[in-house]
């Protein structure tokens, strides 16, 4: 389990604690802090938020961009640029004449080409952000920053630069530490202190989830629970940068607003969830049960997938669209014109799980979490945390209520 620090103050006061110091109570508590990893080594005042003014060609060079900066203060910044990506209308990372970047590399002012140049727009490698906490966005060239960002701020809080990632070494009997909530507790409990917890909330449509889906289970033992929400009106886009930054620290790289809210729950309350594509069903009807012998699916990663009757399957009432808690189904997933979802918020037995993971090989954060056991209490509250971020960040409408089965004690 990777632990980013930002993250965890969303929920516990860790008040003075360095990394270190806090890493070596876990541990004392009875949690192995394997090691842990900085953002980047090293921050300096002087590296801000510009926006380019102005970009034209060097004079003196084919390959350079002359840009007028504004970081906030009353003068622009002259800035020779040799990043392809670089155009006016960009809210950028400047280090500004006097910044001291990693390595000791100094930003003075001076002249390339004959052009005089006072200070440089910076890529996260010039950072020397480390390679797993790079964004595929930002891989190559120049960082360019959502319009959003606020002219003259410092960037590490935006980029999330002054982060550190405690990696746990977790026993089987520790479950409750694979969610940032069950972390928080055992922190709060260690610095004798108080955890935050999130209290979803959210405005619903008058129609109910109940109206465009039912929901079956043909063993209980192997699903107590399963829940069924309905959104709609979902705009598929970018998720906000805060919550990729939380999962790229995490080891999860952002795919788009929808996946990145499953998975961002799924890391907070260790509840794994599943957004299908509700037209893409072609059923309002959501059956749980055992797949026949040699009956096929064909799975996220595009793979076909020959089941056994050991293997649950979810069915909408006909075919199977995904092994439950181990992976989705590729004709229901969700894409960029997807605008009704159905998002799964279920209780997998981990023994079923397990199987359908040793037999084909999958194993991911969801079927990690299943095959040690989830929390029977947070499946349905996880869903609804889930709608609130999906109202917030994707602008969706919440139908009513949710269609479930619950046998759960």
């Amino acid at each position: 389990m990777l632990v980013s620090l930002n993250w965890l103050k969303n929920y516990v006061d860790i008040g003075e604690e360095t990394p270190e110091k806090l890493s070596e109570k876990i541990t004392k508590s009875g949690i192995e802090v394997d090691g842990i990893e900085y953002i980047i080594s090293d921050t300096s005042h002087n590296v801000v938020i510009g926006y380019v003014n102005e970009c034209e060609q060097h004079p003196n060079a084919d390959k350079l961009k002359l840009c007028q900066v504004d970081v906030g203060e009353e003068e622009l910044l002259q800035i020779v640029c040799g990043a392809p990506n670089v155009a006016a209308g960009q809210k950028v990372v400047v280090a500004k004449p006097g910044a001291v970047l990693p390595g000791n590399f100094k930003i003075k002012k001076v002249k390339l080409r004959g052009i005089e140049s006072n200070g440089m727009i910076c890529s996260l490698q010039e950072l020397s952000v480390k390679e797993q906490f790079v964004h595929t966005q930002y891989a190559e060239g120049i960082v360019v920053l959502p319009d959003d960002s606020v002219v003259g701020e410092k960037v590490e809080a935006l980029l999330n630069l002054d982060d550190a990632v405690l990696e746990f070494d977790l026993t089987p009997n520790r479950a409750d530490a694979l969610s940032m909530l069950g972390v928080a507790y055992e922190v709060a409990a260690i610095l004798d202190t108080n955890v935050h917890l999130p209290k979803p909330t959210y405005a619903t449509l008058d129609e109910k989830a109940t109206d465009y889906v039912s929901v079956s289970v043909e063993n209980s033992e192997v699903c107590p629970y399963y829940g069924a929400f309905i959104v709609k009106d979902v705009e598929v886009k970018p998720s906000p940068l805060w919550m990729q930054n939380y999962l790229l620290a995490s080891g999860i790289r952002s795919i788009n607003n929808v996946v990145d809210i499953t998975n961002y729950v799924l890391l907070e309350y260790g509840q794994p969830l599943h957004a299908f594509d509700y037209d893409l069903l072609q059923s309002n009807e959501i059956a749980v049960r055992q797949a026949y012998d040699r009956e096929e699916i064909v799975t996220l990663d595009n793979q076909t997938r020959i089941l056994t009757t050991d293997d649950l399957l979810i069915t909408n009432g006909q075919k199977g669209v995904a092994l439950a808690g181990v992976m989705g189904g590729a004709e229901t997933e969700v894409h960029d014109g997807t605008s009704t979802i159905l998002l799964e918020a279920a209780y997998f037995s981990g023994a079923s799980v397990r199987h359908t993971v040793n037999k084909t090989g999958l194993r991911s954060e969801a079927s990690a979490r299943f095959e040690k056991g989830v929390d029977p209490n947070r499946v349905r509250e996880a869903g609804e945390r889930a709608c609130e971020l999906l109202a917030m960040y994707a602008n969706a409408t919440i139908v009513s209520g949710v269609a479930e089965f619950d046998e759960l004690d």
